[in-house]
């Protein structure tokens, strides 16, 4: 019985808040404050998805490969720790910094009898 008359002063507690703030503030502003309330739980989620995803590239910017062994080290060395091989150069070896005619196979069409 107790635990009855608990569960009903809270809901008559959180009824009588609301019959109160409607008839001051306007029912535009409870139902905006409802949304704004739901739009935050809806985009903080999102924003920490974000700095996530911006971390994990920061992160992956920093991990070099040695074309030599192939150990991976995150960047902070000059030379790699299996090998000795210089990890500098790394970055020009890249794909992306690449001339487009440098990767680029040219094949010349032959007619086949």
């Amino acid at each position: 019985m107790n635990y009855f008359l608990k569960a009903n002063k809270n809901l008559l507690t959180y009824s009588l808040i609301i019959l109160i703030v409607i008839p001051i503030f306007g029912f535009n502003f409870f139902i905006s404050f409802v949304g704004n309330i739901l739009i935050l739980l809806l985009l903080i989620p999102l924003l920490l998805l974000v700095l996530v995803f911006m971390s994990f590239n920061s992160y992956k910017s920093k991990i070099n490969t040695c074309s030599n062994c192939g150990a991976i080290s995150l960047g902070l060395n000059e030379t790699c720790m299996n090998c000795g091989a210089d990890l500098e150069n790394i970055g020009q070896k890249n794909q992306l910094y690449k001339n487009p005619s440098e990767s680029t196979i040219e094949v010349e069409a032959e007619e086949i009898k």
